[in-house]
C-alpha cells in the first residue's frame, strides 16, 4: 500500500532498486546529490544533473521535462554515501520563475514494476525556483525515504550552497546552460504576447506569506490560459488532503499549462528580458501600512488591522492573517515543548532520587518526589504564562483584524456582507473556515485558500473521524451539503459577474433543501442534475470543455474556441458521491479532478469515504487530489512543520440569517445583464 507522506515524514524502503517518478505539469529540471554521513556534498562529481546524468547507482533525466523517471540502485552507491537528495528546479529564461505559479509537483518512489512505495505532493511553495523534494537516506543499515519539500528562492545555486558544495554557483550555471541547450533543441519559445488588459479577469496581487514568501500576482482566471510552450503528457494523482493549507498552498490537480504565468518573449528576438511586473506600471513603492498609536510604557504595542507588508489593504490583511497563524503555531509549539521538557526532567529527577532502594523508605523519597513535582509545576506555570501572554496579544489582534476583513475573508456574520456589492476584480484568496488549537479554542484563525482554486474540495459526510459529533448520519449529510452550498455561494459572491459558474449533480434529489438558496436565486447553470442521464450530461459537457481548452492552448489557437463556450471558472458540486456513478462517470470525474483546475474546472464532492470504499483503489487518486473538509469541527488538518493537529471549523451561515439569500440575489441580478 502506498504511503502518502507529508513534509518531514519518513517511510522504510524494502527494495534497493527503485525509481523516483516526478510529475510537474510543465518542464522542470530533475537531479540528485550524494552526501556523506555529515550531510555534505563532497564535490561536483557527487551531483547528477542533465549535464552529467549518470553516477554509480543513479541516473537522472538529460533535460527538462514535465515527467521524469530517476533510476536508483542503492546497493551500487559508494559506501561513503549516506543520503541521496532528489532536486527539482524550474528552467531559467523560459516560463514561470517560481513554483507558486505552477501546480504542486508530485513525486513517487516506485518499484521497478511500477508499484508505488511512497508518494509526496510538494505544497507550500511560492517564490522558490528550486526544491529538495525527497531524501533517500541510510539508517542503521536500512534505507528510508523522507519527504522534504525545502524550497530555495535563490534557485539551484542557493540549494547547492546549502548542501555544502563550494563550487555551487559555477555548477548551477553549467546545469542551467545544459538545460537551456536541451530546451532550445526540443521546445521553441512562444511568440511575444501582450498581457490581457481586462482587469476584471485578473486576480489581485499575491502576497509574501509567513512560511514561504509570496511575491507577484496570480494571473487571469476565468479566461483561456495564456499560450505556453507545448509540454509532454502527464498523469498526476494530486495531493494529500490532510495538510493545513499554508499561505499560497495549492496542491491537488496538476496543470498541463499555467494559467497564472505570463509568457516571456525570447531574449534573442526582443533584446534584454524585461523583469518588470506586467500588472504594475509604476515603480513607486506601496503606501506605508497603518501604524498603531504609542502604547503606554511597559505595555505591548496595540494591534492594527493591515499592518503587514503588501501593495494593497487586501494583501496586507492576507499577510497579517497568516502571520497570526504562524505566531499561534510557534507559541503553542513552544508551550508544548516546555511541558514535555518539564515532564522529562521530573521523570529523570525521580529516577535519580529513587534509584537507591534506601531512599524509598521514610520521608526522603516523599521529599524528593514533592521537590520534583514542585519544579515541574513551576516550569509548566512559566510556560503557560508565556502562552497566555502571547494568546492575549493574538486575541487582541484578531479583535481588530476580523472586523476589517473584506467579504472574501470575512465570516458570514461579519457586517461587511450587509454592504456587499458584486466585485469588479477577483480577490487573492477566499475563506473556507477557521482553524484553532486545543490550547487556544477561543482564538480562531481564518483559513484562507488562494484563488483561483488549484485543488478541489471534498466535504466529508461520513462518521469515520467524527465519532465525537452528536449528529446522526442523516444530519451529517445535510450539514455537509450545507457546507458545500455556503462555500459555493462564497465563491460566486467574490468573483465578478459572469466569471464563475456552478453546476450541481444530485443523483437522488436528496439535497433539495440545502440547495434551495442556489436554486431560488437562479445562480445555478440549470437545475441540479438527477439520475444517470443527468450525471452523464453534466460530466460530458465539462469534460468536453476541458478537452477543448487544452487542445486550443496546446495548438496555439486559443482564439478559435467555439463562440458559445463558457470561459468562466466552473465549479461542479456532486452530492452523495459515488451513488449514481458508473465506472465511466467515475473515470470522467477523476479526469476533471486531475486536468480541470488548470483550465478553470473545479470539483466539490460531498461524500462518505466509507461508502466509496467499495470502489477500492480506483478512487484513491481522486481523494488525494482533493482538500478534505468536514461539516463539523474536527482536528484532521495536520501541520507538518510543528506537528500540530489543527481543528477545522466550517464557515457556515448563522441559523436564521438571510444574508446568504441577499448576497445570492445580488449575484443573480448582476449575472442577468452580463449574460444578455
Amino acid at each position: 500500500m502506498t504511503a502518502e507522506l507529508v513534509r518531514g515524514q519518513n517511510h522504510p524502503l524494502s527494495q534497493v532498486r527503485l525509481e523516483v517518478r516526478v510529475s510537474a505539469g510543465r518542464p522542470v529540471v530533475a537531479g540528485a546529490t550524494l552526501s556523506d554521513e555529515q550531510g555534505r556534498v563532497r564535490g561536483v562529481e557527487w551531483v547528477a544533473h542533465p549535464g552529467a546524468p549518470t553516477l554509480p547507482g543513479l541516473e537522472v533525466s538529460k533535460q527538462a521535462a514535465a515527467d521524469h523517471r530517476l533510476a536508483f540502485d542503492l546497493d551500487a552507491l559508494p559506501g561513503t554515501v549516506h543520503r541521496v537528495s532528489v532536486l527539482l528546479a524550474l528552467p531559467t529564461g523560459v516560463g514561470p520563475v517560481r513554483f507558486g505559479a505552477v501546480a504542486a509537483p508530485f513525486v513517487a518512489v516506485t518499484g521497478l514494476d511500477g508499484s508505488e512505495v511512497a508518494s509526496y505532493t510538494i505544497t507550500g511553495l511560492d517564490t522558490e525556483s528550486a526544491v529538495v523534494a525527497l531524501e533517500l537516506y541510510r539508517r542503521q543499515g536500512a534505507w528510508k525515504v523522507r519527504a522534504v519539500g525545502q524550497g530555495y528562492a535563490g534557485g539551484l545555486a542557493e540549494l547547492l550552497t546549502d548542501q555544502g558544495l563550494p563550487e555551487a554557483r559555477r555548477l548551477a550555471d553549467s546545469i542551467n546552460e545544459a538545460v537551456a541547450q536541451g530546451l532550445a533543441r526540443s521546445v521553441s519559445a512562444p511568440p511575444p504576447r501582450t498581457p490581457d488588459a481586462d482587469r476584471s479577469r485578473q486576480a489581485a496581487a499575491s502576497a509574501p506569506g509567513p512560511d514561504q514568501p509570496y511575491a507577484g500576482p496570480q494571473g487571469a482566471s476565468g479566461t483561456v490560459p495564456p499560450l505556453q510552450p507545448p509540454s509532454s503528457p502527464y498523469d498526476t494523482p494530486g495531493g494529500q488532503g490532510a495538510t493545513v493549507p499554508q499561505p499560497g498552498y495549492q496542491g491537488g490537480g496538476t496543470a498541463q499549462t499555467d494559467p497564472s504565468a505570463v509568457p516571456q518573449p525570447s531574449a534573442a528576438a526582443t533584446g534584454p528580458v524585461d523583469y518588470s511586473h506586467p500588472g504594475r506600471q509604476t515603480s513607486a513603492p506601496p503606501p506605508p501600512p497603518p501604524t498603531a498609536p504609542p502604547a503606554p510604557p511597559g505595555q505591548p504595542a496595540r494591534p492594527v488591522a493591515g499592518d503587514a507588508t503588501g501593495w494593497s489593504m487586501e494583501e496586507r490583511l492576507y499577510n497579517q492573517v497568516w502571520g497570526m497563524f504562524e505566531d499561534l503555531a510557534r507559541t503553542t509549539a513552544a508551550y508544548r515543548s516546555a511541558v514535555d521538557f518539564a515532564d522529562s526532567r521530573m521523570e529523570q529527577e525521580l529516577d535519580k532520587a529513587l534509584s537507591d532502594p534506601r531512599s524509598r523508605i521514610g520521608g526522603q523519597g516523599d521529599a524528593a518526589r514533592e521537590a520534583a513535582q514542585a519544579k515541574h509545576a513551576d516550569l509548566v506555570d512559566q510556560a503557560r504564562a508565556a502562552l497566555d501572554r502571547d494568546l492575549a496579544q493574538l486575541t487582541a489582534e484578531a479583535d481588530v483584524v476580523e472586523p476589517a476583513l473584506p467579504a472574501a475573508y470575512a465570516r458570514w456574520d461579519n457586517p461587511v456582507w450587509h454592504g456587499y456589492r458584486v466585485p469588479m476584480e477577483i480577490p487573492m484568496a477566499v475563506r473556507l473556515g477557521d482553524l484553532h488549537l486545543p490550547e487556544s479554542e477561543e482564538l480562531s484563525i481564518p483559513m484562507l485558500v488562494r484563488l483561483p482554486l488549484e485543488r478541489g474540495l471534498w466535504i466529508d459526510s461520513g462518521r469515520a473521524t467524527l465519532e465525537d459529533s452528536l449528529a446522526d448520519s442523516d444530519e451529517l449529510r445535510r450539514l455537509a451539503m450545507d457546507t458545500a452550498v455556503a462555500n459555493a455561494a462564497r465563491l460566486l459572491a467574490v468573483y465578478p459577474a459572469g466569471e464563475f459558474t456552478v453546476h450541481v449533480i444530485d443523483p437522488a434529489g436528496s439535497a433539495a433543501s440545502s440547495l434551495a438558496p442556489l436554486v431560488r436565486s437562479g445562480v445555478l447553470d440549470g437545475r441540479p442534475a438527477a439520475g444517470a442521464t443527468g450525471v452523464a450530461d453534466v460530466l460530458a459537457r465539462l469534460t468536453q470543455r476541458v478537452d477543448l481548452v487544452q487542445m486550443a492552448v496546446r495548438g496555439g489557437a486559443a482564439d478559435s474556441l467555439p463562440p458559445g463556450l463558457d470561459t468562466a471558472e466552473q465549479l461542479l458540486i456532486v452530492n452523495d458521491f459515488p451513488h449514481g456513478f458508473d465506472d465511466r462517470a467515475v473515470t470522467q470525474l477523476r479526469y476533471l479532478a486531475d486536468e480541470g483546475p488548470a483550465v478553470g474546472v473545479h470539483l466539490m464532492l460531498v461524500a462518505d469515504r466509507e461508502d466509496a470504499a467499495g470502489y477500492g483503489p480506483l478512487l484513491d487518486p481522486l481523494w488525494r487530489a482533493l482538500l478534505r473538509l468536514t461539516p463539523v469541527p474536527d482536528d484532521h488538518l495536520a501541520d507538518p512543520w510543528v506537528g500540530h493537529a489543527w481543528t477545522y471549523e466550517p464557515a457556515l451561515v448563522p441559523s436564521g440569517s438571510q444574508v446568504l439569500q441577499q448576497v445570492l440575489s445580488q449575484v443573480a441580478a448582476a449575472r442577468r445583464p452580463w449574460n444578455r
